[in-house]
């Protein structure tokens, strides 16, 4: 009859196998305990620091930005502007992509002075010359992106909480990847040692 065949390692020593710095053994050197404890420290600490980090930069690159929205809106306006010649058309009209593409084109209009002005925007293919497009101004009369509107503003705020979400753990698996690397190099530096002490009665001729 045939045997069933046991696999090597039973499932249930997978956890000994992880946790064997936590096990007490003759073999366990102090550092191994050490960066075991060191581990421990960096999991915690990306637990309760991920969202606290999250919280913090999702918070101030909101208010920064909201802030910075409001001074634009309050030193500038848009006005409309005159395209000077056509813009160019797109290869695939009506297509999703021409949808979204804009391209530089060279506009007229009236600063805040009162002066009339030309300048490049971007704007939406095969417009005409002659034809009116709207642009931002600010208070000395150049031509500046508009301010942000309040989707864009959260928009970028939950970008940078994303991004910290994901730096967060990176950093930590830096942090341990250094200790790693040199309880390793003290490790060598250590087997080195010995062995300079124990090579000559294996080597020395008697």
């Amino acid at each position: 009859m045939d045997r069933d065949i046991q696999p090597a390692h039973p499932p249930e020593e997978l956890p000994r196998v992880l946790l064997w710095r936590w096990r007490r053994n003759p073999l366990r050197r102090r550092t191994d305990l050490a960066q075991a404890w060191i581990a421990l420290g960096l999991f915690l600490t990306v637990l309760a620091a991920t969202p606290a980090a999250m919280l913090l930069v999702g918070d101030t690159v909101q208010r920064r930005l909201t802030e910075t929205a409001r001074q634009q809106t309050a030193t500038g306006h848009d006005t409309p502007a005159e395209l000077v010649h056509d813009a160019p058309r797109h290869p695939e009209p009506g297509s999703d992509e021409a949808k979204e593409a804009r391209f530089p084109v060279t506009v007229r209009y009236t600063d805040p002075q009162g002066d009339v002005r030309t300048a490049k925007t971007d704007v939406q293919p095969a417009l005409a010359a002659g034809s009116t497009v709207r642009v931002w101004v600010d208070a000395e009369g150049d031509i500046t992106d508009a301010p942000l509107t309040a989707e864009q503003i959260r928009d970028r705020a939950m970008g940078r909480v994303v991004v910290t979400a994901v730096a967060v753990p990176l950093l930590a698996l830096a942090v341990y990847a250094y200790v790693d690397r040199r309880l390793e190099r003290y490790h060598l530096a250590r087997w080195d040692a010995a062995w300079a002490r124990t090579a000559p009665e294996w080597t020395t001729p008697r």
